[in-house]
């Protein structure tokens, strides 16, 4: 299982606000509930559930201001892959709130 951070960045949209954008964004990604797990947070947005289908998911995302007639957008993606045990958000968080 890996866990990938997106933020999608539309450029060229008139106002320093994104959470219209984002709010899409968390549409689409509804439609995945029971296949992915996904979080938000103030800075971007954690997927987990399996990589060849997060990616593709990362693709759709990134098309999602396009659809709304933006020109430009800049995704940034970080992947973490980890295959000797489950890496999951929870026990990454679990992970270090148990050393604290």
């Amino acid at each position: 299982m890996a866990i990938v951070d997106i933020t999608v960045i539309p450029v060229g949209t008139g106002t320093p606000s994104v959470s219209e954008h984002v709010a899409e964004i968390h549409k689409v990604l509804r439609e995945y509930d029971g296949k992915v797990k996904y979080q938000l947070t103030p800075m971007s947005t954690l997927i987990e559930g399996d990589l060849t289908l997060l990616l593709e998911i990362v693709q759709e995302l990134h098309e999602v201001p396009f659809k709304k007639g933006l020109q430009r957008v800049c995704t940034n993606i970080r992947i973490d892959d980890r295959r000797d045990k489950d890496n999951t958000m929870d026990r990454k968080l679990q992970s270090v709130q148990e050393k604290l």
